[in-house]
This record gives structure tokens, sequence and C-alpha cells, in this order.
């Protein structure tokens, strides 16, 4: 590209380039920078000139030296001249050019030669080719500066100046996107960093215990180089250190890569897609691919997706809460106020916008960019949680504390023996260094209890299985906004569902259509007088929201537009559109004030619930368009004919004009079929204990037919025996009254939003844990007010989601039953993760306290007691806490509110096997080297082996809480099987070939044995203990004890 070069310039070149051309044969045979430059034939000509002014200019820096003799000097004096002459003249014209530059904006008098390249321009980073500046369209929003946006001549000069037809939007093409996004740039805004793995790492240095560890590995690796040297003395602390960091390193890489998927599913969160109007076409991109320009269609519930300007636009409510906090919704029109900003929510009405700023130029974008988003969103559970550790840590301290005196005391009383039986500590004898490194080894094994008692896998299972389940749930057609949904859908006993889109297919079929109370069959609609046919048409094609466009197939709507020999874009034209009422839930119809160019003409078109249309007209037509008066008689024959086509699951769409005394136009029919597998899903919540509720704005006999026909009711079941309820009815009664029939009732029909609301309250104060279903903006309330609120991904607003915690991605309610399932598999996963770890434990205080007070030292060492920690914690909970959900889950009934997270059959479970590892493991303490002949080091290491391996086999146990078999399904657990063997590779590894690191000695494949032999005797036990019954109230009530409750939805710790 050449740039902007006045028109004189463009004469001078092909002379100067002869001029140059001799110059350099002749003056400048040596002046190796020029021949460089010329020599290069695929340059411009301009570029030439401009280096060769460059060299010549007084701020350059590289002298070229022409040596000449005084013969040759006077021979080519006029060319010297004549060189100077020209070269100064180029130097006048590029600074003319860069002058003329800058004032092209505001002087037409220029010459422009472009060689224009595609792709080149796509990529360029040069100053774009619009006419408006984007600093000049930010302000003119954000400012609501309507007086500069009339002097610049309206919105529509506006788009004209962003090359943007009004009413078929940019063209669209990537090269386009791409240009517009390097002038304007794109629509995302920069995020803050993520948190790095070094942030992680740090946060895990912060545990206290831990702390207290480090400090006590340092002084045990100071005092072991002292007294043994550096060769010898770096075993203890340094294995300290070692095993200290790795618990650390593993901790903290699980969650760094638990964080970036909670910030991956953020990002997929946040992706919307938003209506635009490109090359003529309605069509959805995401969100973060709307441009500067485009043409973005809003309805009800939407989010702005960008700073812009209205184009046109009815009704159009917008809530600026998000931007200004004040919650009264701000009218939005063409006259007064055509500003509308990224992130507020459409209120009310429909509108078509032009975007002006995006990015980190809208004010949204700007706030946003400042906040430091928080990922560290503590559950419900996992709260409870931090509380059973705070619980249990306590007891861990008290008996840590009871084996740091005992140790001491006996330790200063001469009660202790070093490896050679000798007494450690003798009064006058024992030196400084030997005692404080004593004391120093003493308190780290009373630490080490203390982070062995600790459950800290707790909380981290609660993560990992989260993490797990939100990943695999995205698959199933369910993403997750809100940690608690996952845990708390597992005790979810009620869920409360729409009808349209979720039960049925949303994909409408006309099958049945009025005239009068004549029903017309397909193709004979030329029966039907003209007159009333094209009032007909004028009303289906301008009191809609959609857009037409004519495919292979035909669609459910096929009636409206190819029977009826409708072109909607010339109806469209033919009329003007006054004014508009927007369809919403509440209402439950929508209206049209229109203008015929024809005769000038003003028509009201209404469409909506047939019931409401008909309660409001006084007369109707017939199919010949006679209009005749519509009295009781001739309007019972309407109701039945809506009841007739309700009761065939049919949807009916009444049609009028003028807004008192309506003249009915016709019904018509409209099919929703059910989705496939809807009744099957409605059966397996059914079986699990869940009642489903379906509240619906359809009329009572529509809903009941829906209702049979998905399996919520029974042939049986209606309105007198409670299970049916028209919303009026349900919020006229009193609040006993409502208490008293909200469990038995299964279809609301004809309900508002506030009757959705008012069910979801009256059933959460009857103690069900309430899941609700809601895709527009007036289900909000009841969506936030809900235990878990289900938003719709594909027909719900931009508000439903933003109000619900999990987004049903199909709309369908399997999907509904899928999210049920992994609800109740992350709470019994959890459930499986305490047994194990509570198990541990239990044993491995009682070991340890045991044997400190007995016999005054413990049998695992600190580096044992890490690994055993290691193995609960990380290792446990990525095998326990990542099962996939069972058939079985489906059985139970749910857990509901006041059911103890801790339940009788895991009690029974846990209390065995700890009492079974307590006894043989002091056996193995106080006559284990009688028993196998050994001495004390290789007993430590039996007692140890036996204790992790007692650990592996138990992990299997935990894997079914109640039934027999626990390796049902075991095939099918590649992660478990993994970590157990990983687990026994490491263990075999810590045995036989880290002595001086782990304090072991190597066992004899007869004492391997033993110890297998003894951790799968857990198998036989745990199978004989389930066969012991236990009661369903929970053991403490018994005991006349009270747990605390807290507020959750998932009931007591204990």
């Amino acid at each position: 590209m050449w740039g902007f070069i006045p028109s004189f310039c463009r004469v001078l070149l092909p002379s100067t380039v002869g001029i140059y051309s001799r110059l350099r044969k002749v003056l400048f045979p040596s002046a190796i920078g020029l021949q460089k430059i010329y020599l290069d034939g695929d340059r411009k000509p301009v570029r030439l000139f401009r280096a060769i002014t460059s060299i010549l200019s007084s701020d350059c820096c590289v002298r070229y030296k022409v040596s000449l003799n005084m013969p040759a000097m006077r021979k080519f004096a006029k060319q010297w001249r004549l060189a100077f002459a020209t070269i100064y003249s180029f130097r006048a014209i590029i600074t003319s050019a860069k002058i003329a530059k800058k004032f092209l904006k505001k002087s037409p008098s220029y010459t422009l030669i472009s060689i224009h390249d595609e792709a080149q321009s796509a990529r360029s980073d040069q100053p774009c080719s619009f006419k408006i500046d984007q600093s000049l369209l930010t302000k003119l929003v954000k400012e609501k500066d309507l007086r500069h946006l009339q002097e610049f001549g309206g919105v529509k000069k506006v788009a004209s100046t962003l090359e943007t037809d009004v009413s078929a939007g940019i063209s669209g093409n990537p090269v386009d996107v791409s240009r517009r996004q390097n002038a304007f740039g794109i629509n995302s805004y920069k995020e803050p960093p993520a948190k790095g793995f070094f942030h992680f790492v740090y946060e895990a240095f912060k545990d206290l215990t831990i702390m207290i560890l480090l400090v006590c590995a340092g002084l045990s690796l100071g005092f072991g180089i002292k007294e043994n040297g550096v060769k010898e003395g770096w075993y203890d602390g340094g294995s300290i250190f070692v095993a200290v960091f790795l618990v650390i390193a593993v901790s903290a890489m699980s969650n760094y890569r638990q964080n970036r998927q909670f910030e991956k599913l953020s990002r997929v969160s946040g992706n919307i897609l938003i209506d635009v109007i490109r090359k003529g076409r309605r069509q959805q991109v995401s969100i973060f691919e709307i441009v500067v320009g485009d043409v973005v269609c809003l309805k009800i519930g939407d989010q702005v997706p960008a700073d812009g300007l209205l184009l046109e636009g009815h009704s159009l409510q917008v809530d600026e809460s998000s931007m200004t906090g004040e919650s009264d919704h701000v009218e939005v029109n063409s006259n007064q106020n055509p500003f509308l900003f990224s992130g507020t929510k459409v209120a009310d009405g429909y509108a078509q916008m032009l975007v002006t700023s995006v990015g980190v130029n809208t004010t949204w974008g700007m706030m946003m960019s400042s906040i430091i988003r928080d990922n560290s969103e503590q559950t419900p559970l996992q709260v409870r949680l931090n509380k059973l550790t705070s619980s249990i840590g306590k007891v861990g301290l008290a008996v840590a504390f009871l084996v740091l005196v005992v140790l001491l005391i006996r330790y200063f009383t001469g009660n202790t023996e070093d490896e050679n039986r000798n007494p450690e500590f003798i009064t006058g004898q024992t030196t400084g260094d030997d005692i404080i490194n004593s004391v120093v080894g003493i308190i780290a094994v009373a630490v080490t209890i203390v982070v062995v008692a600790i459950p800290e896998g707790l909380p981290l299972a609660v993560t990992l299985t989260l993490a797990y389940s939100m990943k695999r749930m995205m698959a199933d057609q369910a993403m997750v906004r809100k940690l608690s949904a996952c845990e708390t859908m597992g005790s979810a006993t009620t869920i409360c569902t729409d009808k349209t889109g979720t039960l049925t297919m949303n994909r409408m079929k006309v099958t049945k259509f009025w005239v009068g109370q004549d029903s017309l069959a397909e193709n004979t609609y030329s029966r039907v007088s003209n007159f009333v046919l094209d009032l007909i048409r004028d009303g289906v094609a301008l009191n809609t929201m959609g857009s037409v466009y004519r495919l292979s197939s035909g669609s459910g709507y096929e009636f409206s537009v190819s029977q009826l020999n409708m072109d909607m874009e010339e109806i469209k034209k033919s009329c003007e559109v006054i004014q508009v009422e927007a369809f919403n839930s509440q209402k439950k119809r929508s209206g049209v004030l229109i203008k015929k160019s024809a005769d000038d003409m003003v028509h009201v078109h209404w469409k909506g619930a047939a019931e409401m249309v008909l309660a409001m007209c006084s007369s109707f037509y017939d199919g010949s368009g006679v209009e005749k008066d519509l009295d009781k008689d001739e309007r019972m024959k309407f109701e039945q004919i809506i009841q007739g086509m309700a009761g065939s699951s049919l949807r009916d769409d009444g049609k009028k004009i003028q807004e008192e005394s309506l003249t009915l136009l016709g019904f018509v029919g409209i099919k929703d079929p059910c989705r496939p597998g809807v009744r099957s899903a409605v059966q397996a919540c059914q079986d699990a204990g869940v009642n489903i509720k379906m509240i619906t704005g359809d009329n009572i006999f529509t809903a009941k037919a829906i209702a049979i026909e998905c399996g919520i009711l029974r042939p049986g079941d209606d309105a007198f025996n409670g299970a049916i309820v028209e919303g009026a009815d349900f919020r006229n009664y009193t609040l006993e009254e409502r208490l008293q029939r909200v469990e038995k009732i299964l279809v609301m029909a004809r309900s508002s939003p506030f009757d959705k609301l008012l069910m979801v309250q009256c059933l959460k104060q009857k103690g069900h844990v309430v899941a609700v279903t809601g895709d527009g903006t007036n289900d909000a309330p009841a969506l936030k007010e809900a235990d878990i609120g289900l938003s719709m991904g594909i027909q719900g607003t931009e508000v439903a989601k933003e109000s619900s915690d999990i987004v049903i991605l199909d709309d369908n309610f399997a999907s509904v039953v899928t999210v049920l399932r992994w609800g109740r598999c992350v709470y019994t996963n959890i459930q499986k993760f305490i047994q194990f770890q509570l198990t541990v434990n239990v044993a491995a205080l009682v070991i340890n306290f045991v044997a400190a007070v007995s016999s005054g030292n413990v049998p695992l060492t600190a580096v044992q007691l890490l690994w055993v920690n290691l193995i609960m914690d990380t290792f446990g909970a990525l095998a326990l806490a990542t099962e996939r959900p069972t058939r079985e889950l489906m059985e139970k009934p749910p857990v509901g509110r006041t059911e103890p997270l801790i339940t009788n059959v895991m009690w029974r479970n846990l209390v065995a096997q700890a009492m079974y590892q307590m006894a043989i493991l002091l056996t193995l303490q106080f006559r284990g080297e009688s028993i196998f002949g050994v001495d004390e080091a290789v007993k430590r290491t039996l007692i140890f082996n036996a204790f992790v391996l007692c650990q592996v086999f138990n992990e299997f146990n935990a894997r079914k809480l109640e039934k027999k078999n626990v390796f049902e399904g075991i095939k099918k657990s590649k992660l478990f099987l993994g970590i157990i063997f990983m687990t026994v590779v490491l263990q075999v590894a810590m045995v036989e070939f880290l002595k001086r690191f782990a304090d072991t000695e190597r066992l004899t494949w007869g004492q391997w044995g033993a110890c297998v032999g003894i951790a799968a005797a857990s198998w036989p036990i745990g199978w004989v203990v389930k066969c012991i019954p236990v009661p369903d109230t929970p053991i403490f009530s018994y005991l006349g004890l009270k747990s605390k409750k807290l507020s959750t939805s998932c009931g007591e710790i204990w």
C-alpha cells in the first residue's frame, strides 16, 4: 500500500526514477548503502526515495565517503547540482505528504492510491478505516449525550458511519469481523491472573501443624548433623522434611488442578449466545464474537451484551440495577433515551440495538476488569466438614498432648531406652544436645499424631468430588454454576418442573384450526373468507418476534406461512407498527397496534391463552366473514371447543382485534409432543422417592393431559382429590390451607411466577428440599428461593440463568434426573471417604496413645505417620471421591434435611474395622517380637506395613456402605484400581528400599504374607458386619444427645 500521496507526487515519480538511476551509476559507485536499497527491485520507488532522504537527512548517523578527482568533479558538476536539487525536492515532497496525512479527515482534497489486500488488512495494526473514533462512541453512550448524538445525525447516521445496514446488519464474513475487532477491540475484558501453583503451595505452608513439623524437622536436622555429622545425621530431620514437602506438593497440585477446572467451567458459563442480524438473517453468535456495528436482537430476560444505541423497539424497559444499584426499570426509547449498557437486563419489551462499544471500552468491561474473582466458594457440606475436622482435631490435639506429657515424663525419669537397651536419660550424664535432640523427636511425634488425627482430607475430598462431578455433569448436559448445588441436589425430595420445553419438545405443530365454530381440515383454508384470512395473516406476521426463512422441509407453523400463502416481508412493509405489548408469562398474551398503509385503518391484534381471549370478546367472525354476536350459548360452544383441544394436549392461541368489545377471529390448536424418555425419567424420580410437580401456564385440561402422558398423574387423579389445582385457587388459599394441601398437589395449571414462588415456600416450610426448573425472567424469584434452581439453557433467559444454580443445557427433564443422580453420587462418595478416614483416625490415635502410655514409645515414626496421612488425605480422596453414579443410588429414598451425615450404617462399619485394626496392631506391638521371632526394628516395620495394608484393603470395603459385594463394578473404576496399585508399589518401596528415609527394615516373603493376610481379613469382617441390622433412628438420639444443627440442606453432622 502506497498510502496517501498528493496527486502532484505521482506525476514526478517517473522522471525522478530515471534521475536516481543515473545518479547511482555516475556519482555513487561506492555508496554501498544506496546500492543495497535500490537493487531490491521489488520495493516501491517511494520507499527508495524515503531511504535516500533518510540517509542524507541532518540527523542521520551514517556518513558515506565518495572519492573523486577534480577533473571528474568539473565534468559532472551539472549532475551534482541536479542530484542535490532532486534530493531536497523529494524531502519537501515527503514532508508535504506527512502533513497531508494529518488533515485527511478535514480536507477532501487528496487522492487515494490503494492496493487492497484483504488478508493483510485483516492482520493490519494500522488505524481503522472507519470514519468515527472509538473514544467518541464510548463517550456518546457512557455520558448519554443525546445532544451530540442528534448533532451527529442520529442513530442511523452512526450505523452508516460504522458501515452497518440497519435492516441487514453487517456482512459478518471473517475479514469484516477481524477488521472491526482490530479497529474497536474484542468483546472481552482482561481478567485478573489466575492463581498459580505456588499460591497453593504457600497456602499449604500456612497450615499451623505443617509449620510446627517443619520447625521440628529443622531442629532434628541440626542436632543430627551436629551429633553424627552430615553423612549420617541428616536422615531423621531430612526424612521429615521430604515427607512434609511431599504432602504439601500433592495437596497443592490437587488444589491447583481443581481451581483450573473451576475457572474453565466459569469461562464456559460466561459464553452466552446472542441473537444478531448478519447478512440479513437472524443468527446466534457467542457473546465474545460481538463486534462494533452488530445489530443485536433483544427480548425479555436477555442480557445486553455490549454498549449500544436503540435502533427500534417496543415497550423496552431495562433493569440497570447491576450498574446503578437502582431497582426501578428504565424505559429506553428512540426519542429521549436510546442508550443501552452492557451487563444490564431486559425487563420488558423487545428491541434491536446497534453495538457501539465492546469489551473494555464498555462501562461494564471497565468495572469487571478491576474486580478480582474469588473461586474459593465453600459449599454447605464443606462448612460442615470443616466443623467436623475441627472437632476431631481437638480430640487429636488432646491425645497428642497426653502422648507428649507421657513421653517426656518417661524420658526424664529414665524409663526410655535406646537401641542398645541403655537408658536414654541419666541425670548428670546426658548432654544438653542429647536432651534437646530427644525432646525434639518427642515433639515431632506428638505433632505428627496431630497431623494424622486431623482429617484434613475431608474438605479436599469434597473439592475433588465436586470438580470431578462438575466435569462429568457438563458432558451430561448440565452446567453447574454454584458448587453447593451438586451436593444439595442429592438431598432433593421434590422437583417442581415446567412443562414446555422440559417435559415436552417445544416443537409446536398446528393440528387444529377453528374459524368461528367451524373446524378446518388441512388444505381447506380456501373456504374461509379472504377478509378473515387477511386479518389472520396480519396478526400472524405482525404480532410476533420471530423471523421466517423458507427451508426445504416445513416447520410446525407451516400452516401459517405456507398454506396461508403468507409473505411475511410484504405484510410487514404494508403496515406500520405503532405500539407493541410483548408477551410474558404473567400476562399470557401479546398485542400489536398497527396502521395499514393502503387505507390508514388502525387495527389491534391480540393473541394468547384462548380462554383469556374469549373472555374479552363480544363477537366473532364465521367462515364466510360475517360478524356475529357472542352470546351466552355461543360462548359455551367456544369454551367446549377450547376444552376439547386442551384435552388433546393442544395449546390454544386466540386472535382478536380492538381493545374492548373484541371480535374473535379463531382458535389455533398447537401440539407440543412429550420428549422421548420423559415418562421413564419421571418414573425413575418417583422410584427414588422424589415427588414431581408440574407447574405450567397452560389451562387445566391441557396440563392434565400432558401430566398423564408423562406419568406425573394417574388417570384417576383430578381436582377432587387435590392433585390438580389452578394457580388462582392456590393463591387464594389461606396459609394453613396451602400447607395442608401442597404435598398432595401434583399439577398446577394457569399459574403465575408468584404461584410457583408460593409453592416453593410452602414446600420448604414442610421440610422438603426443593428443586425448581424455570426459563423466564419472572421465574427468577422461585429459582432463588428454591434449594436448587435449574434453568433452561436453550429457552431460558439470562436473568433465569443467573438466578439458577445449574443450567440444563438441552432443556430436557432427563438431564434433571441425571443431575439428581450425580448429586446423590457426590453425597455418597463423601460419606464413603468419611467412613474410610475416620477408621484410620480412630485406629491411629488409639494405637499411638496406648503404646506411648504403656511402653513409652510410639510404633509409628513421624515419617511413617506422614505417609499414612498422604494415603488417607489425597490418595484415598482420589480413589473414593471419583466413583461414578450407580443404579442403586436411585433406589434409595432421599436423605432430606434432617438425615445425619454419618449414618448408623457408617458407624457400624468404621467401628468394626477400627476395633479390628487396633486389636491386631496392639497385639503386634506387645507380642510381635515373640510371635514372629524378630527384633524391635523389624517389629516396628511389621506394624507399619500391616497398618498401611489394612487401609488399602479397607478402601475396598468403603466402596459399598451397605452392599456386601464390594467388588461390584470394580472394573469400571480404573482410577480406583490405579491408585490402589500405586499405593502398594510405593509401600513396597518404602519398606524394601527406603530404609533410612522411612526407618524400616526389609521383610521376608513370609512376613509380607503375614501382613497381607492380616490386612485381607478386613474383607470377611466387613462382609459379616454388614449382616448386622442397624436402626433407622440416629444412634446418638438413643443416648439423649442432640447434635448441633447447621443451617444447610443436608442435615446434621452426627
